[in-house]
């Protein structure tokens, strides 16, 4: 599959992809103020620097992006078609990351949750369903 923009407006919508404040991580903000639940946000001295942190749970949730997270079995997931030398070791290492990440996290004393973004757009009420009953069980 060939790329229909070039290297100059690919690298430029490349740019503007944020890591903070992405739609998904928002809603599952709102969700938890909406619940009650007051929480930290991007706390740098944790391993990952989690999403979202609630500190009187012991809980760290990432909100993590499908295509960037690769989300195995995801439709908003595919494998790029181009540049797949570049792609291929950049999204496996940000896989491996996250699997350490949270491998640390644990023996921190904290739980870890992870919401992705199509489950946020498919059905945030099943999200926040889902996280009301992670919370409640602390």
């Amino acid at each position: 599959m060939v790329d229909r923009l070039t290297p100059e407006a690919r690298s430029r919508n490349m740019a503007a992809i944020r890591g903070k404040d992405t739609a998904p991580e928002l809603a599952v903000r709102r969700m938890l103020h909406a619940m009650g639940y007051r929480f930290r946000l991007h706390r740098r001295d944790l391993p990952g620097c989690p999403d979202i942190v609630l500190p009187r749970h012991g809980e760290a949730i990432f909100v993590h992006g499908c295509f960037w997270h690769q989300h195995k079995g995801c439709a908003h997931a595919p494998r790029p078609a181009s540049r797949t030398s570049y792609w291929l070791p950049k999204l496996a290492a940000n896989v491996a990351r996250d699997e350490c990440n949270q491998r640390e996290l644990r023996p921190l004393g904290w739980g870890v949750i992870v919401v992705w973004e199509c489950q946020v757009r498919r059905d945030a009420s099943a999200v926040a369903r889902c996280l009301q009953r992670l919370l409640a069980t602390d």
